[in-house]
């Protein structure tokens, strides 16, 4: 074997192994750029977002021939009670993009391409992930067929939701009536839909043995949730003055957005705690893993909502958590972007290495 064939063989076995849950890169480096924009940092979420859309394309190009090399290996995934869940990023990486595009540079053509594309996926992941789930004859137990990682449904919904709400704040009647009450719609199967898998995980989390292993990264989406579906509420709040139906449920509205909020600050400790058990007290190794980019969205999510909520509901008491707690989410990114391209230097290098020795 010569070193370009040993090559393309190694890049193909990596194409068939690439993770569904990637896209949640995107939805990190996203949700960091619009709130370092929010915060007053525009250039560099300016910044941010031009290497999202180079991150996002990148990622649907390998995806792509994924599909096209290793279409059992995605049907595979798609059935799989611990992989499924990841496909949903591709509906949040694209709603969080649109956010970008809408809230950084104004360009309402791009959020309006990136909300129809997302909502095309969304449908038909939804009910092809849920239905195959549901009909399989072989099920795994629940201790190990359920993780964080099925709370990325909800995000996708609420994701849905969020870029619905923004998006219809530029467009006049009725489609500003219809895009509001779709968004109201998902903001509420998004929290039914959570009220559902949070008892399932908190299930498995107190009544079955736990390892370290077990604690994988997209726990924090229990957090990440919670957080975004804050944001779709304070958005939809904002939205009330030009949606009279809206400003009929304001009290429900404001009532259950800090709901959320008070949720998910609980799962904040719960979870560093947990992370201090893992890789402490019982030394788990901290490697880079793609998976630790759904524990840097939720850290994302939770600055810019705790930021819109204290703005929309006049709560300038918590406007000192997100000037803060942007830097927690940064350093955050920044390690993992680190951990990635040490990722893939070992691998080239690795290339490099057989490539002499074939040589």
């Amino acid at each position: 074997m010569n070193s370009t064939t040993g090559f393309v063989a190694e890049f193909r076995a990596s194409i068939r192994d690439l993770s569904p849950a990637y896209f949640a890169m995107v939805m990190a480096t996203g949700i960091l750029s619009i709130g370092v924009s929010l915060l007053g940092m525009r250039a560099v979420g300016i910044g941010l977002l031009y290497l999202n859309v180079g991150i996002y394309a990148v990622l649907a190009m390998l995806s792509a021939l994924r599909i096209a090399w290793f279409a059992p290996n995605v049907f595979n995934d798609m059935i799989d009670h611990r992989r499924a869940p990841g496909f949903f990023t591709v509906v949040a990486a694209t709603c969080i993009l649109g956010n970008q595009f809408l809230l950084i540079i104004n360009s309402l053509t791009a959020a309006i391409i990136s909300w129809g594309i997302a909502l095309v996926l969304w449908i038909g992941l939804t009910y092809t992930v849920f239905v195959a789930l549901t009909v399989k004859q072989r099920k795994p137990a629940l201790d190990e067929g359920i993780t964080g990682a099925w709370l990325l449904a909800i995000v996708a919904t609420q994701s849905v939701a969020l870029l619905s709400a923004l998006v219809a704040t530029h467009w006049q009647q009725p489609y500003r009536l219809e895009l509001n009450f779709l968004a109201f719609s998902l903001w509420l199967w998004g929290g039914m839909f959570y009220i559902w898998m949070i008892s399932l995980i908190f299930y498995r989390y107190t009544f079955f043995a736990f390892s370290p292993g077990d604690l994988s990264p997209p726990y924090w989406i229990n957090m990440g949730a919670m957080a975004i579906s804050v944001l779709v509420g304070a958005r939809l709040v904002e939205n009330s003055e030009a949606a009279p139906f809206l400003l009929s449920v304001l009290p429900f509205l404001k009532g259950f957005t800090v709901f959320y909020w008070a949720t998910g600050t609980w799962w904040i400790p719960m979870l560093l705690l947990l992370g201090v058990w893992r890789h402490i007290y019982r030394r788990f190794p901290l490697r880079y893993d793609p998976s630790y980019w759904g524990a840097v969205f939720p850290l994302g999510m939770y600055t810019v909502s705790t930021l819109q909520m204290a703005k929309t509901f006049d709560l300038n008491f918590l406007l000192f958590i997100p000037r803060y707690f942007i830097f927690v989410a940064g350093s955050a990114w920044c390690l993992t972007f680190a951990g990635m391209i040490c990722h893939l230097t070992a691998w080239l290098l690795k290339q490099h290495r057989n490539a002499a020795h074939n040589g």
